[in-house]
Parts: structure tokens; C-alpha cells; sequence
């Protein structure tokens, strides 16, 4: 049971984690040990309450496929259980990160101090740019 936070909670069952032979250096132990973690979770066939599968969905992220199911491959460290612990707190984190709202926009004006300064500014700059100009007698 993989605990997200206090109301959701996913089953063993909905994440498939497999060991594979994790890539790059460390000697032979490479060669010989299946230490890295290949996550996969089936959005739409989760628990998920629908608002998290909805924003799950719609986030552009590159591990999620065109059927939902959202990868994640962890080998950054040398032991099995320390990357399944990994890709275990990485879905969590993701799953917490789609659940929350943005706060909505208020637009906003410049102040009236800011937008003197901004003309002056370019009052200024643009005299600048006049006494460069070649003189004609």
C-alpha cells in the first residue's frame, strides 16, 4: 500500500515495478546485477480520484504514453530497494504536484509613478540617440 497522503492511497497492485540492468559506469556489477527500478502506473486504471487522473493526463510530460501509463526509471542508486524507494517517492511527488491548483491570475496595472519614469526614460534615451546624429551646419 503506497500511502500519497491522507485520503489517497494506492494499491500494490496499481504500480508494476520490474528490475532491470541499470546504464552507465560501475564495473562489473553492472554487468551481472539488476538494480535499477522500471515503474509503471496505469493512470485511468487507478484509484486515483478523477480530478488527479484528469491533471495527470493533461500535464506535457514525456513519461506519460498516449495510453496513460506513466513510466519512471529509477537507478540512481546501487541497491534495488533504495531505487524502488525512489521511484515509489517520485510518483507520489507527482501525484501531489498534479493535484494542486494554481492560483488564478489578477491582472494588474503599472502605477502611474512607474509609467513617468518609463516615458522619461525613453525621453531621455531617445535625446541620447539625437545628439549622435551628424551635425548639419
Amino acid at each position: 500500500m503506497l500511502r500519497v497522503n491522507e485520503f489517497i492511497q494506492l494499491a500494490d497492485d496499481e504500480i508494476d515495478m520490474t528490475a532491470i540492468r541499470a546504464q552507465g559506469s560501475g564495473g562489473q556489477n553492472v554487468n551481472k546485477v539488476s538494480s535499477a527500478i522500471h515503474l509503471r502506473f496505469d493512470i485511468n486504471g487507478s484509484s486515483l480520484p478523477e480530478f488527479y487522473k484528469q491533471k495527470l493526463l493533461a500535464m506535457k510530460d514525456s513519461r506519460i504514453t498516449q495510453d496513460g501509463i506513466f513510466i519512471i526509471k529509477a537507478q540512481a542508486h546501487r541497491t534495488q530497494e533504495m531505487n524502488r524507494l525512489d521511484a515509489q517517492q517520485r510518483l507520489v511527488e507527482i501525484i501531489l504536484q498534479a493535484g494542486k491548483t494554481q492560483k488564478a491570475r489578477r491582472p494588474t496595472k503599472p502605477s502611474k509613478s512607474s509609467q513617468i519614469k518609463r516615458m522619461d526614460s525613453k525621453t531621455k534615451s531617445g535625446q541620447k540617440k539625437q545628439l549622435r546624429k551628424k551635425v548639419d551646419f
